[in-house]
């Protein structure tokens, strides 16, 4: 099993898939998920990449401590990941609160970011403030199975719910794995996020790509729209149809466009 141990003394798991000697992928995932998350990545990324994907603190086998969480402490367990692989820069892919966590790094770690993914994320918590405050309520008094049941379409939108409305009660639990306590801590940690954050995104000088669903609920498309705007060197792609979960959902059209992306990167980072 894969841990590190980090500089405040919790463990953190990741797991590595793919081709060791190219060049490094970094996926970092979002709020109670952990690296199961990218399953439909597996095959087409590993084939041209070193693929590294890490379990935030509170969710998948890392550890669970007791709250307060950070975002900046959860961005630097992914660092030290990287410190303990030796791998010096990665090209960084981060979904939902990963990319808020990605966001963290390419601003406070520019060294460690070769390219930039940030797909279904924000910069700023705004009106979601409230939407927590009524998540956290009823997880405390329903629990995390009610929790994910209840709250499907945020995650895949109203069409797929409709769709996929049958088999909700298996899927909503499986997503969502983090026990009650650390998936409130995840999102005291969100909540916490220094709102001036987006402010800094004007030093990002990795390539940057900023993927979203038109169908995104959570982080709709005008969130992907404040990003690209404030990053410079960035480039903005909407996925028609496309929900808050669409790594999973509408995985062939994502990885066509990222891994497009990163070859582009990585063709222009080779030697000729």
């Amino acid at each position: 099993m894969s841990r590190i141990e980090t500089t405040d003394g919790i463990r953190i798991h990741y797991t590595e898939w793919g081709n060791h000697e190219g060049p490094t992928v970094l996926f970092l995932h979002g709020l109670g998920a952990d690296n199961l998350g990218w399953f439909r990545q597996r095959h087409a990324f590993g084939h041209d990449y070193r693929c590294v994907a890490v379990d935030n603190r509170g969710s998948g086998q890392s550890e669970k401590p007791p709250g307060p969480y950070d975002l900046e402490r959860l961005a630097r367990d992914a660092v030290e990941v990287l410190d303990h692989l030796e791998i010096e820069s990665a090209h960084v892919i981060g979904a939902s609160m990963g990319g808020a966590l990605s966001q963290i790094i390419a601003v406070e770690f520019p060294e460690r970011v070769e390219s930039l993914t940030l797909a279904c994320t924000a910069c700023e918590i705004g009106w979601r403030d409230e939407l927590f405050d009524d998540w956290e309520n009823l997880i405390r008094t329903q629990g995390m199975r009610a929790f994910s049941v209840k709250n499907f379409e945020w995650i895949f939108g109203p069409r797929s719910v409709r769709r996929l409305w049958p088999v909700a009660a298996l899927l909503g639990p499986l997503m969502l794995r983090a026990p009650q306590e650390a998936f409130i801590a995840q999102i005291g940690a969100i909540r916490s996020f220094n709102e001036g954050s987006s402010d800094d995104l004007g030093v990002i000088s990795a390539p940057t790509l900023v993927i979203t669903g038109s169908q995104d609920l959570l982080t709709p498309v005008a969130d992907a729209e404040e990003i690209a705007a404030r990053i410079p060197n960035s480039q903005l792609v909407v996925v028609r149809g496309a929900a808050h979960g669409f790594m999973v959902e509408g995985a062939k059209h994502f990885n066509r466009v990222v891994l497009e992306f990163l070859g582009r990167q990585v063709a222009v980072s080779s030697p000729s």
